[in-house]
């Protein structure tokens, strides 16, 4: 399973798709400064549980009462998570980002140390869990997601974010906040020898398929300094990724690598290369006119016909506003009829196809496809 990849930063080599034993301080700090490219990280929520949890019908619920997610008191949890994070960053890439998931029992606390340690936070992602256990006492509110801290190493790190597989994950939509997954359970879910969860907080590989997809490229290396059930490593074997996990309970350890050794990677490489528009050649909006795609006098519309437009000669726009007519480019004159700084005029601007009215960016992809098939 083992493998060895370039560390950029220091010209020396990393060894990955590999699980360490041991605890996840000590192991990070053996590891090359600046050599990994995604941290995901699901440590102890620290639940502070007392006694059993009883089902209306007097079964006893599976809680998480595992040793490992003891802390005699708050400053104890504290040290443990700066101590983490803090060697966490030591291995981060300047451009690398971090995830770390908790619930309202530790996420707070966790995110002021990352803050206070130099993490510059990205974004707050609400994983709502589609099938909630209930709560039984009926005291206080549904218990229904987790809370997941996307950052950056710095302010100024230069993190990666595909925003344009995102949108298209979400039917071509922005993608939000707030994720609607179901817990993992049924075949995903990992039991041992008498049929009881093998691991009691394993994590949905569609949570880490996004996280994963989101937020690095096929060949990065990924991290996971709690594996426990192997999650991470599972989904970043099956989309190209290499990874490193360190887990500190060798039962879990052995858990997860029979669950990862059974994993099969996408098959062709091709299938992980997802473009970003930013990288797809330039297409100025004049090559539509002279491609014969747009006509000079065609008219343009925003998509609820409220502004309108004339496509020039040239290549710019004709408007008329209060002050008479105005030319410019598609971005200028959107951005000046709604009275914003800025204006993508490619998905502003639309024309009637067919008895719909699209956006201009549909003429604009028929050349890039025609360049991609040439």
């Amino acid at each position: 399973m083992k493998k060895q990849a370039q560390n950029a930063k220091s010209g020396g080599l990393i060894e990955t798709d590999t699980l360490h034993i041991g605890d996840c301080v000590e192991i990070m700090n053996r590891l090359p400064a600046n050599s990994v490219d995604l941290i995901f990280a699901d440590p102890p929520y620290n639940l502070q549980l007392g006694g059993e949890l009883s089902r209306p019908d007097n079964s006893i619920v599976d809680a998480v009462d595992d040793a490992w997610d003891h802390f005699d008191s708050f400053a104890e949890y504290d040290r443990f998570t700066e101590n983490w994070l803090r060697a966490a960053r030591n291995v981060l890439k300047d451009d690398g980002g971090l995830w770390v998931i908790g619930s309202y029992h530790n996420i707070f606390r966790v995110g002021k140390i990352l803050q206070d340690l130099g993490y510059w936070i990205l974004n707050d992602i609400v994983w709502v869990k589609s099938n909630p256990m209930p709560n039984f006492r009926g005291r206080r509110f549904t218990n229904a997601h987790e809370t997941m801290i996307w950052a950056a190493k710095s302010k100024e790190g230069r993190y990666k974010f595909n925003y344009e597989l995102m949108k298209r994950l979400n039917d071509d939509k922005q993608m939000r906040s707030d994720w609607e997954i179901a817990l993992c359970t049924g075949g995903e879910r990992l039991k041992d020898g008498n049929g009881r969860k093998a691991h009691p907080t394993q994590k949905p590989e569609a949570l880490l398929h996004r996280v994963l997809l989101s937020s690095s490229e096929p060949g990065d290396i990924v991290l996971d300094p709690f594996l426990g059930s192997g999650t991470t490593a599972a989904a970043a074997k099956r989309l190209g990724r290499k990874f490193i996990g360190i887990e500190r309970d060798a039962a879990y350890a052995e858990l997860a690598h029979e669950r990862i050794a059974a994993v099969t990677p996408i098959a062709s490489p091709e299938d992980l290369i997802i473009p970003s528009k930013r990288e797809e050649p330039r297409i100025p909006f004049g090559t539509l006119i002279e491609r014969g795609l747009l006509k000079p006098g065609a008219e343009l519309t925003d998509d609820k016909g409220k502004f309108r437009a004339r496509v020039a000669l040239d290549g710019h726009i004709e408007i008329t506003t209060k002050e008479g007519a105005q030319r410019g480019s598609i971005h200028k004159m959107g951005a000046l009829l709604q009275n914003a700084p800025s204006c993508n005029g490619w998905t502003f601007w639309h024309i009637q196809e067919r008895g719909k009215t699209v956006p201009i960016d549909n003429l604009r992809q028929v050349i890039r496809d025609e360049i991609a098939r040439a």
